[in-house]
């Protein structure tokens, strides 16, 4: 049936019922999908310009975010205009390789090797046995590979039914499996790590003779006269040997240089490639000219430059492997997160009575939706899901931060990749592959990675100009001491004795070019940014990005909702006052008798507490006749035949129950102290008063008092009456409280305090407040556990713990002042590197950097950027927060 037909089907069904039904169209114009892909050889801010300028140019592209750090691009496009391979396309046409990670398709994807196929038409076989398949969207074969691409719904199917088809195809000759992930981001990582080892030791075998013929052996004398022996004319053996060794450093392992500078070039973007291959071969051509000068002159008496070009090569892919090698660890959150899946999960098989007939191990990426998993002391949980059977502690803290384990029996939900500690656990799966809660934390880090921050626009704005204007002050470095040298504006006594004046000029020059690098720019902000987020990550601060980061470390005033955030969001008994002689227990099991049955917030409460003082998981209470839930006052029922009312004064009064004065005053104290109180009646007599109260979370009074501290003003807005609000902001410390306010007035107050000049973060639960969230400067959601793909936020706080608005705020300092250090770092670099490498301090010391020392700095300068933002990993909260922790407060 196709789905046109189907669409048709249920429009009759829906008539047939009775009722009209016309379809939509829907062309899906304005549907937006997200691709991500890995771009190689950007080596500066220069090379993502240039692409992310090609991209946002395509038609059909609504954004695209290039990332120098990771090399990757998130591009958001519209299918309907332009398809990925489009966009791969203008990648390539710009110059650098283009490799697609993932599309907005890929939800439920998955990529399958086949053995056994020999003919184009057994691939065909399995394409069409596949498509027949109910709920698989779309499949693609790559006969080369023999892998099977597939794209589908998990409700309807998954990975092992896609196996069992093809293995029942032709005769059961085929065998498939999930295909070797070997495109993923750490694959990829490590086999540039090997280029730039591999390239850099080749480099070395070639480099190291040129220097020791030219600077070392030259002051042994026997060595010395070997090398200084002509061979042709003026022409000796060592200024052979340089020329025979240097020539492959400069051609062959220094190819990339040549080519990113070409394809810089070709696009009008000068780049760092373009600076290293202007130096290298201004040092090479001349020195090539040198040799030649001296093979056809009987006294010309010039001096090689090949160590120069060698050497600065070598050191700059020396400088190039510890860049890579250290970018490779900004990203070690995501990597550690990608490996908290086990392998392996143990398949249970249910008979039709939900007893245990069978057990298997398989590969935990072929777990369909509603399969039963088996989860062992001690072994991760395999997927997302709800526990079916048994009871057990799970450690959440690699998901959520949370350090202590936290109890789970039968309806409790579970997060794949969490462990399991001392029980056996049976789980349903509910959401598997790329809809887990895991695969959308990596999803939200990833983004977060990617999106710039407002501050990366001043290092975007330099690297434009900057490589142009180097090559000019180059250029003029070396005029100007040419020209000096050719009037005897300095004595002759100041030019090395193996050199002449345009020699001297020609390296200051050459110096001057390759020490001024843009890389150590383009790093500065990327780097710390994907550190920070990724260590918020491990601690269970989700954060959505540079600008989040940018925005939160000037926060100076936090608007706070009340239930949810600052309260636990969750009614409980905290007191209870007989008015007779009645053991506590048995008149617990009458109200809960009663409250069973009603689904209100304040009766569940009730009930929870009656199972606490039973000490039972599902007590079983006495028989409840004639209930009758009376909305906004209460219930009604006979148990063992007494009339039980529990409700407000109102239901008593309606009931001709009296009220008695301690009754009355045990009822204003409790609405004193922002507490709820019930009353109960047994046969027209009040026996007893409940109070239930939305207790404040543990570390709130802290916390308040703690953001006092770092001078961020504290304000609490809440739907809740002015009478609750007041009591619980006097309990908090909170000086400024807005009531009884509906979603949108929240937004409206954060307005108001944005236009006072505040910058402002909103700490809510990500649903009511969402308005208020999308309107602060930062919106941080109070999320735990699977929630945490809440759009609204800037910031998600999966523990829930109030606390970590204070590490939220303070981790974005510490990130920000981490930036603000690189830049100082890499542009005071340059400010100082490059009057010191076109000789300023040449007449007053003589000291002048050669270029392959030059060289060897600007690559120190990218590592230490990066070294310097992976400091960050060592980040500890406050101290102050600890102190809540060791007092028992902060833990839920």
């Amino acid at each position: 049936m196709t789905f046109c037909s189907q669409e048709e089907t249920i429009r009759e069904a829906i008539e047939d019922a009775g009722f009209q039904a016309t379809l939509i169209r829907d062309d899906n114009e304005t549907s937006v999908q997200i691709c991500r892909i890995r771009i190689q050889g950007m080596t500066c801010t220069s090379c993502s310009s240039t692409v992310e300028s090609a991209l946002q140019s395509i038609q059909g592209v609504v954004k695209a975010q290039v990332a120098l750090a990771t090399e990757e691009a998130e591009v958001h496009y519209t299918p309907n205009v332009v398809t990925y391979n489009q966009i791969l396309e203008a990648v390539e046409d710009t110059g650098f390789q283009a490799t697609l990670i993932s599309t907005g398709e890929d939800m439920s994807r998955i990529d399958l090797q086949v053995e056994g196929v020999r003919t184009g038409r057994s691939m065909r076989l399995i394409e069409n046995s596949l498509q027949a398949l109910p709920g698989v969207e779309g499949v693609e074969t790559h006969p080369l590979l023999n892998k099977v691409s597939l794209s589908y719904k998990p409700d309807l199917t998954g990975p092992r039914n896609f196996i069992n088809v093809i293995q029942e195809t032709g005769s059961r000759r085929f065998k498939a499996k999930i295909f070797p992930e070997g495109g993923r981001r750490n694959s990829h990582r490590r086999e540039e790590i090997k280029q730039y080892y591999r390239s850099f030791l080749w480099s070395l075998v070639f480099t190291i003779p040129v220097f020791l013929t030219s600077m070392v052996l030259m002051y042994i004398p026997g060595i010395k006269h070997g090398l200084d022996a002509k061979v042709v004319k003026m022409l000796t053996v060592g200024e052979i040997i340089r020329f025979v060794l240097a020539t492959p450093v400069q051609f062959i392992i220094g190819k990339r240089f040549y080519s990113g500078a070409y394809k810089a070039l070709r696009l009008g973007s000068p780049n760092m490639d373009v600076l290293i291959a202007l130096g290298t071969n201004a040092a090479y051509f001349y020195s090539v000219y040198s040799v030649l000068r001296a093979s056809t002159s009987n006294s010309f008496k010039g001096t090689d430059f090949f160590e120069t070009s060698a050497m600065l090569i070598s050191f700059i892919l020396l400088g190039k492997y510890l860049e890579v090698l250290a970018k490779g660890k900004t990203s070690d959150a995501i990597a550690k997160l990608m490996n908290l899946t086990p392998d392996s999960a143990i398949l249970l098989t249910l008979d039709s009575e939900g007893n245990v007939v069978g057990e298997e191990e398989i590969d935990s990426r072929l777990i369909q939706k509603n399969d039963v998993i088996k989860i062992i002391p001690g072994s991760k949980v395999a997927s997302d899901g709800f526990v079916i059977w048994g009871q057990s502690h799970v450690n959440e803290s690699m998901i959520t931060g949370e350090a202590r384990p936290v109890a789970k029996r039968k309806g409790d939900t579970v997060i794949g990749g969490t462990v399991n500690q001392n029980g056996v656990l049976h789980i349903k799966a509910t959401w598997v592959g790329s809809e887990s809660a895991l695969a959308q934390i990596v999803r939200l880090v990833e983004s977060a990675q990617m999106a710039k921050a407002p501050v990366q626009k001043f290092a975007d704005r330099i690297s434009k100009y900057f490589v142009p204007m180097v090559i000019v002050i180059s250029f003029s470095t070396w005029l100007a001491w040419f020209i000096a040298g050719r009037v005897s504006a300095y004595p002759k006594s100041w030019i090395p004795s193996s050199m002449d004046s345009f020699q001297l000029a020609l390296q200051f020059g050459i110096s001057v070019m390759v020490i001024a690098c843009p890389c150590a720019l383009g790093l500065a902000t990327p780097t710390a940014v994907m550190v920070g987020t990724g260590v918020g990550a491990s601690q269970g601060i989700l954060i959505k990005g540079g600008q989040a980061l940018e925005n939160a470390h000037k926060v100076n005033c936090v608007v706070f909702d009340k239930t949810g955030t600052l309260t636990i969001g969750k009614p409980v008994v905290v007191n209870t006052k007989l008015l007779t002689n009645m053991v506590l227990r048995e008149f617990y099991e009458l109200v809960a008798a009663a409250e069973v049955n009603s689904e209100h917030p304040l009766a569940k409460a009730t009930v929870e507490y009656a199972k606490r003082l039973r000490d039972e998981e599902n007590p079983i209470w006495p028989e409840a006749r004639d209930f009758v839930s009376i909305a906004g006052h209460g219930v009604k029922a006979m148990v063992r035949n007494k009339e039980i009312l529990v409700g407000n004064k109102t239901l008593m009064a309606d009931h001709n129950v009296a009220l008695p004065a301690d009754a009355e005053e045990i009822l204003a104290e409790a609405e004193a102290m922002a507490q709820t109180g019930i009353l109960v009646s047994i046969n027209r007599e009040v026996i007893g008063v409940l109070a239930v109260s939305d207790p404040l979370k543990p570390a709130a009074q802290e916390v308040i008092s703690i953001l006092k501290s770092m001078k961020i003003r504290s304000i609490m807005v809440t739907g809740d009456n002015w009478g609750t609000a007041n009591s619980i902001a006097r309990e908090v410390g909170i000086e400024t409280v807005i009531a009884e306010a509906k979603p949108g007035q929240k937004a409206e107050q954060v307005k108001d305090l944005q236009a006072s000049g505040q910058r402002v973060a909103m700490v809510g639960d990500g649903i009511n407040d969402s308005p208020a969230l999308v309107a602060a400067d930062v919106g941080m959601a109070i999320g735990a556990g699977t929630d945490i793909a809440i759009e609204a936020a800037d910031i998600v706080l999966m523990k829930s713990n109030l606390e970590d608005v204070i590490t939220a705020i303070d981790l974005s300092r510490k990130t920000f002042s981490r930036i603000r250090l690189n830049y100082i770092w890499a542009l005071g670099y340059n400010l100082l590197g490059i009057p010191i490498a076109a000789g300023a301090l040449f007449p007053s010391t003589r000291f002048r950097l050669p270029p392959w020392v030059a060289g060897a700095a600007m690559a120190a300068s990218s590592v230490s950027v990066v070294c310097c933002s992976l400091l960050l990993k060592y980040y500890r909260r406050p101290k102050k927060l600890d102190n809540l922790e060791i007092r028992g407060i902060s833990i839920e």
